[in-house]
């Protein structure tokens, strides 16, 4: 029987682990909103599905395994709100379902470490959200859900390298403040290990080994691209998207080892410094 990931909110991640699998020979069905970037999914090997918008009930029920993106609004999941009795109904018949949420829901540690039986207390509309649809998703009877908390997402057209060079990148300085970060290739490494070995009701942080304050990562770009270092702004007067703004409310350190322990998995770029570097390799290639 052919392996079928269905693929809710085709984005950034589904797209580099559909690139582990299309050459194992899966079959892969991603849904996007809009027509063009139907035409990019099939473009690549994947089936599109338009949705919301179009019934999706059949490739629901020939889906071996189940992948949801889509991020929640203050309406609650969208998946589930729109197909989640149809997923539930089929929910024992799916051999591995992934759901990819964030390290926000943790909310603020003041730069202290959190496992992944840390308490939820996020500090943001969004993590909040997720919260809830986390638990929504694993209220699913029978569902052989898994959970993914990823960290600070960067790859390929993700990094730091365009504002470094357009010199609209700034180094904010707020005491204390560290993220967590991880490459989407090592995302798309440690879904198909859970794939790989299914264990329902598991949690995973995804990030790397080395939690850093957001002006080295910056400042690191700079001395790869070897243009001045960027300008450090003191956090409380700088001018900031809400949205950005938003970010610097949580600080904490994120540990990962479940992710070595129990799937085995050993990071493609430990730390930014690596990943960096290859980003920029890619670059010149």
């Amino acid at each position: 029987m052919t392996k079928t990931l269905l693929s809710f909110g085709h984005g950034f991640s589904a797209r580099a682990l559909t690139k582990l699998l299309l050459p194992q020979g899966w079959r892969v069905i991603g849904t996007t909103r809009s027509a063009e970037k139907a035409e990019a999914l099939a473009a690549s090997g994947i089936e599109p599905a338009i949705f919301p918008g179009s019934d999706v009930g059949a490739v629901i029920a020939e889906a071996t395994h189940l992948l949801i993106s889509a991020g929640p609004d203050a309406e609650g999941d969208p998946v589930l709100r729109d197909v989640g009795a149809q997923i539930a109904a089929h929910a024992t018949s799916f051999e591995w379902t992934g759901y990819l949420s964030t390290t926000g829901v943790y909310g603020d540690h003041q730069g202290g470490w959190v496992d992944e039986n840390a308490a939820l207390t996020p500090a943001t509309k969004r993590g909040l959200w997720r919260v809830d649809a986390e638990a929504e998703w694993a209220s699913i009877p029978g569902l052989p859900l898994h959970i993914f908390r990823l960290a600070g997402i960067y790859g390929p057209g993700r990094g730091p390298f365009a504002k470094v060079r357009s010199g609209t990148a700034r180094r904010i300085i707020k005491d204390g403040q560290v993220f967590s970060r991880i490459h989407v290739d090592d995302i798309a490494q440690v879904i198909a290990a859970s794939i790989a070995q299914p264990n329902p009701g598991a949690i995973y942080n995804v990030c790397d080994n080395d939690p850093a304050p957001p002006q080295d990562v910056i400042g690191h770009a700079a001395k790869l691209l070897g243009v001045p270092m960027p300008p450090a702004l003191d956090f409380e007067t700088a001018e900031m998207t809400p949205m950005a703004r938003s970010f610097y409310a949580e600080s904490k350190r994120v540990r990962n080892d479940r992710i070595k322990d129990e799937l085995g998995v050993k990071l493609l770029y430990p730390t930014y410094r690596e990943g960096l570097a290859a980003l920029l390799a890619q670059e010149a290639d």
